[in-house]
């Protein structure tokens, strides 16, 4: 009865829309200068700062003392195709409802890092940008309202780095993230299996209205990178960077709205309504991940740039709301109790996600000292399984395609790129229904079905300079 799925993680200004990262809920938009060639060899092409945030051992290969700031625009219309759309309730009627709108809204992603030559040797550097998010929002009247209603994500990474190089082509880098993450899931809440039951026990009364679940609460965590650079010849170099994962606990406060509370009175079975609040947290887990990365100038104007990454999403078997209370109000009240084969629950979603690959290449062509101009292709995999796909995250496979300018004004040092892409993606299935913790389909007939229609398109700015 409580599938809960409301999260945020909301940090400053930063969100971005659900489906804006075919790889979960990572977000690969750093970076205008990356984003020019679809991030396609990221980990060994240091052209600036945001080399803090794809490989710090690209610091090494950065002169003097480096600052890159910007931003990125994301637009995604995505809308359920409202005639493939349908719902049922927990007691098994039809659920009456519209497509529930465009729900990802337009997001906005800043960023800055800053790199210093300690000496030869030694370079250190700093970024705070947005590495993780997720935001949807459907209209109240959405036919799956009872399944997902707002999901936000938001996370705000400060990223300190040190890279050291031998002097002849090598270095490595080591940084930490310290993540700082606010979630908020919500959903409407349906209680006609409740009211079928009250009329079993002799409840004559009016059908119950429907209630509200809200969730959300924040967390600090930290992960670690390390990175690799190797300069084979003046032509060719390669990257590696692995990050480690962790787990945030999102701890806040739950509430639900409208409760049915059974009386017995003279008259015989009455029903008040009541809400509820509770102490709750949001597991999250984030993953490890490996990126392999290779440039090489093919001629004096021309750049090739070729990447992959992977990433262990399958840390991420299910999305739980767990009870922080002995005996919590929502989580033992309504016959909510051991619902999902766990004591403590509040709400459960089966989600068994899967590891995941992108690829990605590129081209640079150097047309004038001053001006460059790139072009990138990635592949992105999805992480979410078919089987447990849900109108949170309508998810699948997609293709990137990029296009970029740099701009480098010799006379003021600054340089500015400017990148925009679009992203393919199929039509995406859902069928989702309501599991306990072994995967098993709960004993009551809510499900929903439907098919959604996925554009989009994403625009960044950056500038740069080396003092």
């Amino acid at each position: 009865m409580y599938k809960t799925t409301r999260y945020l993680v909301s940090a400053a200004l930063i969100s971005a829309p659900v489906v804006a990262s075919a790889g979960g809920f990572s977000l690969n938009e750093q970076s205008a200068s990356a984003m020019g060639v679809a991030n396609a060899g990221a980990a060994a092409n240091p052209e600036n700062a945001t080399t803090v945030f794809f490989n710090p051992a690209g610091m090494s290969q950065l002169e003097g003392n480096n600052l890159s700031f910007g931003a990125a625009i994301l637009n995604i219309d995505a809308e359920l195709d409202r005639p493939t759309g349908s719902a049922t309730g927990a007691a098994g009627a039809p659920v009456d409802g519209s497509s529930g709108g465009d729900f990802a809204p337009l997001a906005v992603l800043p960023n800055l890092y800053m790199t210093y030559e300690v000496n030869d040797s030694v370079d250190v550097g700093f970024g705070i940008h947005a590495p993780y998010g997720l935001s949807a929002d459907y209209d109240n009247d959405f036919v799956g309202r009872y399944f997902a209603d707002k999901t936000e994500l938001t996370a705000i990474a400060f990223s300190p780095s040190i890279a050291l190089n031998d002097g002849n082509g090598f270095s490595m880098g080591f940084g930490a993230n310290l993540i700082y993450a606010e979630g908020r899931l919500s959903k409407f809440q349906d209680y006609s299996q409740n009211y079928q039951q009250a009329q079993a026990s002799g409840y004559g009364g009016p059908a119950f209205e429907e209630g509200y679940f809200d969730v959300e609460g924040d967390d600090i965590a930290m992960t670690f990178t390390f990175g690799l650079l190797w300069e084979v010849s003046d032509r060719t170099q390669f990257g590696l960077t692995a990050q480690t994962g962790t787990e945030l606990e999102l701890e806040g406060e739950a509430t639900l709205t409208n409760v049915p509370v059974p009386q017995i009175g003279a008259g015989g079975l009455n029903m008040a309504f009541t809400n509820l609040e509770e102490d709750a947290r949001v597991p999250l887990e984030i993953p490890e991940s490996i990126s392999v990365g290779a440039r090489h100038q093919l001629t004096d104007s021309v750049t090739l740039l070729a990447g992959a990454t992977w990433a262990k999403w399958s840390r991420f078997v299910a999305l739980d709301i767990e009870s922080r209370e002995q005996n919590g109000a929502i989580s033992t009240g309504v016959g909510a109790q051991d619902k999902y084969g766990r004591p403590g629950m509040i709400g459960h979603v089966s989600e068994n996600w899967n590891d995941t690959w992108q690829a990605n290449v590129g081209v640079i062509w150097q047309a004038s000292p001053a001006w460059a101009f790139k072009a990138g292709y990635a592949y992105d995999q999805t992480p979410v399984d078919e089987s447990y796909r849900t109108a949170r995250i309508p998810s699948d496979d997609r293709q990137w395609l990029t296009l970029g300018t740099q701009y480098a004004d010799a006379r003021s040092g600054w340089t500015v790129d400017v990148a925009a892409g679009v992203l393919l993606f199929d039509d995406v299935d859902v069928d989702e229904r309501e599991y306990n913790v072994d995967d098993e389909p709960l004993a009551n007939a809510a499900r929903f079905q439907g098919t959604y229609e996925l554009d989009a398109w994403g625009a960044s700015v950056q500038l740069s300079k080396q003092f």
